[in-house]
């Protein structure tokens, strides 16, 4: 069987590398132009396309799959499958097309839950238990072609998206591998989504990583999870950002000013943070400017922290 890959990120790199190690004929790897990164602003190159020019394999880097040329390409590849893993463009409905054994994605959720740009993250902010992978076939909706197979993955208290991510990146790549015999000797029957228990995932800005104090701790820590490690969520203290990168749900603060300081015992946080409900204790902080520290390491330089109003 001949596939072509279509990824970018980290995300996608086990799959690909399952597909190389399991002796499939990988055809071609499409991956994102290389983009200026750092302050350097040296070109760099994606995850993938590092991975695919181990393997010695083709790379193309096409900038959108909507002209002619690149559609024309894609056909004289002949591909059985195509299989796509947060590639970051959408598919042109004839592209989807081109191979007899369709497009397969492997979607960081459980469809329909979760459509969309940020599944992780959206997992986590809704304190859902259990999140999961599912094999889909590409049609031109946005995630809403019919679902070969799906694994759950628990969310552990701890998990941020960037460690959930991982997890769900080598159980993607397992069930891809799981998938694809029976798909291509047709014994696997894609099931309808229903798209009444759909929901949408937006692209994070970097705006929604501040810390409303108004917001219970409890929810505020499933925040500083799920937007760990980008786009970060934070506070202010003395004209500065402060990034909050780990931190714990406490009970108390009652009759408390929101957002202010206050010392905590009995607990991996160095101090805490008075929330509509409960108290965030921090467990390790970055302010602006600086690196990632402790939050006893922040303390001890930072001494007329207690007492004062984050925010």
């Amino acid at each position: 069987m001949r596939i072509v890959f279509m990824g970018t990120p980290e995300f996608a790199v086990p799959s690909l590398a399952g597909l190389i190690n399991n002796g499939y004929e990988v055809v071609a790897v499409y991956t994102q132009p290389d983009k200026a990164a750092g302050r350097g602003r040296v070109m760099e190159e994606s995850p993938v396309k590092k991975a695919a020019l181990r393997n010695n394999l083709n790379v193309l880097q096409p900038v959108n799959l909507k002209s002619v040329e690149t559609k024309t390409q894609l056909a004289e590849l002949k591909p059985d499958a195509i299989v796509v893993a947060a590639f970051g463009q959408i598919l042109p409905p004839s592209d989807l097309e081109i191979p007899p054994f369709g497009c397969l994605n492997i979607h960081p959720s459980l469809l329909p839950k979760y459509r969309g740009v940020a599944p992780v993250p959206a997992a986590i902010l809704n304190g859902d238990e259990f999140t999961g992978v599912s094999i889909m076939l590409l049609d031109k909706g946005v995630d809403t072609g019919p679902v070969l197979t799906s694994v759950h993955v628990p969310v552990l208290p701890q998990d941020t998206s960037g460690s959930l991510m991982e997890k769900l990146s080598h159980t993607g790549a397992q069930l891809l591998l799981d998938t694809i015999p029976g798909w291509f000797r047709k014994e696997i029957k894609p099931q309808p989504q229903n798209n009444a228990d759909a929901s949408y995932t937006k692209m994070l800005t970097k705006e929604v990583g501040e810390i409303d104090w108004k917001l219970p701790a409890v929810q505020i820590w499933r925040k500083v999870r799920a937007y760990q490690p980008w786009p970060g969520c934070y506070t202010r203290w003395q004209g500065k950002q402060l990034k909050i990168l780990e931190a714990v749900p406490l009970a108390g603060g009652e009759n408390q000013e929101l957002g202010c300081v206050v010392a905590v015992k009995d607990s991996a946080a160095a101090f805490g943070v008075v929330t509509e409900d409960g108290i965030l204790g921090v467990i390790k902080v970055q302010l602006e400017g600086k690196k990632v520290v402790s939050a006893k390491e922040f303390l001890n330089g930072q001494r007329q922290f207690i007492g004062a109003v984050a925010g």
